[in-house]
């Protein structure tokens, strides 16, 4: 008989108990009915992505803007540099911005003039040195067949250098790179006036750019940013004033061998080299030293070399001696630190760290300097490096007691009745 939907069947299904019997486990993999998402985990990825597009945004955005930081920074440093005149010329009644003006213009007259003048001489010099260079050829060329008995004539090497692929390279090469150092003749002039701009927003304005950054801090915090200011000001100013030193010195060192050498130009060359080695980092003092070279080697090949020479050891008695003293004095840090902000400035920013790395570095250590609690130093001799062996008696110590006190007959003779020797 087929089987129908009659009601006995059903009961038979049912629980016995009269409840319906609970739903099973779902298997593995398998979704379970009703379930849904959490409705933070969208937000969340949204905000993850978010944050990740943010940050290689920013990371490309600081990359293309790293010249431009590097203006700027530049730029305040310039401007911290001329506060001190800027600041005593408003306070006779001049106004700010004219001060800046007049300032920066009293710095680039005394800039073109100097240029101009320099190069002018090094015109006059390269011009010698091209009508002179037969005379100096045919010198070396006697030498030459003088001490290894050759016969070398001036034609046959003037032919030889005009018929050579190397000068036929190098020809082709300085033509096509006529473009690139056009291209970066313009590039750095745009570098210089950016910054000279910055420079002289940052002069000119001073006062309200401080008001601007204190009205977005505490009153408690405004104190701290204007002595900061202050600190950054004289440690940058004295920086300067140190590199100024520095410059004399060692114009007044080189115009001397100069001068005893009867090199023409004496007291120009003086001024290049004291100002392009100190105010030049990393390169300055190899750019200075080279001009001097050429044009002492117009009067005598031995006096280029002389003056190589002297270049070598003065600079290593600035490095290790008068740099370190000034530098100490005038910016108030220690001579090892010195050297290593220069270190660190310079691989960070290049010739840009290696000048500001000194000025930020002492401006940074005395504005910490005034949080940092001290107390007073005990006088314990190792504090001045006085060592000391030990709680008892030095080695050296004991063995001289040990020697006074050995028995002898003289020893014996002294010692005084009832007493016995080495008592």
């Amino acid at each position: 008989m087929a089987p129908s939907d009659d009601p006995g069947q059903t009961a038979r299904h049912a629980s016995p108990f009269g409840t319906t019997p609970p739903d099973r486990p779902p298997a593995d993999g398998a979704a379970v009915p009703g379930s849904r998402m959490p409705r933070w985990l969208p937000r969340a990825m949204v905000l993850a992505l978010a944050l990740f597009a943010v940050f290689q945004l920013g990371t490309w955005a600081f990359h293309q803007l790293t010249g431009l930081l590097i203006n700027i920074l530049i730029a305040f440093f310039l401007a911290l540099a001329i506060e001190p005149a800027v600041s005593w010329m408003a306070s006779r009644g001049i106004r700010r911005g004219l001060a800046t003006f007049l300032v920066f213009l009293a710095v680039m007259i005394a800039a073109a003039g100097f240029v101009t003048l320099l190069g002018s001489m090094l015109a006059g010099q390269i011009i010698k040195i091209v009508e002179d260079f037969p005379d100096y050829l045919d010198s070396v060329i006697n030498w030459i067949n003088t001490h290894f008995h050759t016969d070398l004539k001036r034609v046959d090497i003037q032919e030889g250098l005009l018929r050579s692929d190397w000068l036929r390279n190098y020809v082709r090469n300085s033509a096509t790179g006529v473009l690139d150092v056009s291209a970066q003749v313009l590039g750095g002039l745009f570098q210089l006036l950016t910054i000279a701009l910055f420079s002289f927003y940052f002069a000119a304005d001073g006062p309200r750019l401080r008001k601007a950054i204190c009205s977005v801090l505490p009153p408690a915090r405004q104190a701290e940013a204007l002595r900061a200011w202050e600190i950054a000001v004289n440690k940058t100013g004295g920086y300067l004033y140190s590199r100024g030193l520095m410059a004399l010195v060692s114009g007044v060192a080189h115009y001397i061998l100069l001068q005893s050498l009867d090199v023409p130009y004496a007291p120009v060359l003086a001024v290049w080299v004291g100002l392009v080695s100190q105010f030049i980092p990393t390169i300055g003092t190899y750019l200075a030293g080279a001009l001097p070279m050429l044009i002492a080697f117009t009067v005598d090949p031995w006096y280029a070399l002389w003056v190589l020479i002297f270049v070598v050891i003065y600079q290593q008695f600035e490095n290790y001696v008068l740099q370190p003293k000034l530098t100490s004095k005038t910016v108030d840090i220690h001579p090892a630190v010195a050297f290593g902000s220069v270190v660190a400035g310079t691989a960070l920013l290049g010739a840009v760290g290696a000048l500001i790395a000194i000025p930020a570095v002492a401006t940074l250590q005395a504005f910490l300097g005034a949080y940092v609690k001290r107390y007073d130093v005990t006088d314990d001799p190792r504090v001045h490096g006085h060592r000391t062996f030990g709680s008892g008696r030095g080695l050296f110590t004991r063995v001289r007691s040990l020697w006074e006190r050995r028995p002898g007959p003289e020893r014996a003779e002294e010692a005084p009745s009832g007493e016995s020797p080495g008592s």
